[in-house]
């Protein structure tokens, strides 16, 4: 699915921080990515004919380059890049913009802009703002959390206890992202951030209470507005048919979002078990994995020495 951006929403929502000012041209081009995963740096860079189509930003180094050639080679060229039609033509470093590029880009309806900041902030802050904006996004039914820093999706059918299991550990210092329906983009090669629809903001819906403003309940805490999801915990009700989950799982499961794999641990329900314990629990196996401590490797290791212990006189780390 294409995803758009329109220019003018680009300059309303950086002219304070990029001190933007608008020279010339309607703002009614778009930005648009095909592609599964935007890389930024195909969207926005400096003056670039292999790249003609992408937001052009001339800086002091291309001002330069223009002084040293010919006229009419620099003319061909820049004429090259209006007739791609690029998204906006961005002249940066306070650099004062020549009557010539301002009548080309009025002849050629290029939106043109100007600002006061250095090309390469320009560049690195709309490559971050434009790469979020067209994200690919894909809606996921759960609940998302924040548990000891960690975004965490909550899954499981409906009835297996997501919203209470939410609210006892929003209970316990948590936060809450999102509840029901979980916004999450691919901001990153492997990077996914979560968060919640406008609609739905701070809400959590529990069976028998109906709906609860978090924020207003718990404080400003208890809330967040995004966070990057690294782990998935699965509710599994009993049921007839459906496998049990392995005691002890020996090979860690991934479930794959937007093309990025994501650790998924898949708990149990039954009668007894405080699940908000057990998920801080997976939460803090999760967080040691990743600096490269796992427990079960431990154990296995254990238990190789033991069975097949080194001859006398060998070393057994060898």
């Amino acid at each position: 699915m294409e995803r758009q951006l329109i220019v003018s929403q680009l300059f309303e929502r950086n002219r304070e921080r990029l001190q933007l000012t608008w020279v010339s041209g309607a703002l009614a081009r778009v930005i648009s990515a095909k592609e599964e995963f935007v890389a930024p740096a195909d969207l926005v860079g400096h003056l670039n004919l292999m790249h003609p189509e992408r937001i052009q930003v001339i800086g002091a180094p291309e001002l330069a380059w223009a002084a040293r050639e010919a006229p009419e080679k620099v003319r061909r060229h820049m004429h090259t890049i209006y007739n791609a039609r690029p998204p906006v033509l961005i002249v940066a470093d306070g650099l004062d913009v020549s009557e010539e590029i301002q009548h080309d880009c009025e002849l050629s309806d290029t939106p043109l802009l100007k600002t006061p900041l250095p090309a390469a902030y320009v560049i690195d802050t709309l490559r971050h703002f434009v790469s979020r904006q067209l994200a690919e996004t894909i809606a996921l039914h759960g609940v998302l959390m924040d548990v000891l820093g960690m975004g965490v999706l909550i899954t499981g059918d409906s009835g297996a206890g997501k919203s209470e299991l939410a609210l006892e550990l929003i209970s316990r210092g948590h936060g809450l992202v999102a509840d029901d329906v979980v916004d999450v983009s691919r901001i990153g090669l492997d990077v996914l951030e979560g968060r919640c629809p406008e609609l739905l903001r701070n809400f959590l819906e529990v069976r028998g209470l109906g709906l609860i403003n978090i924020r207003t309940v718990f404080g400003e805490t208890a809330c967040r507005r995004k966070i990057h999801l690294k782990l998935i915990v699965h509710l599994q009700k009993p049921a007839r048919g459906v496998p049990e989950a392995a005691r002890l799982p020996l090979d860690a499961q991934n479930e794959t979002i937007l093309g990025v794999p994501v650790p998924r641990i898949t708990l149990p329900i039954a009668a007894g078990r405080n699940l908000a314990v057990l998920l801080e629990a997976a939460v803090r196996v999760t967080i040691l994995s990743l600096r490269g401590i796992n427990s079960m490797q431990e154990f296995l290791d254990r238990q190789e020495k033991m069975l097949y212990p080194a001859p006398a006189g060998e070393d057994p780390a060898t």
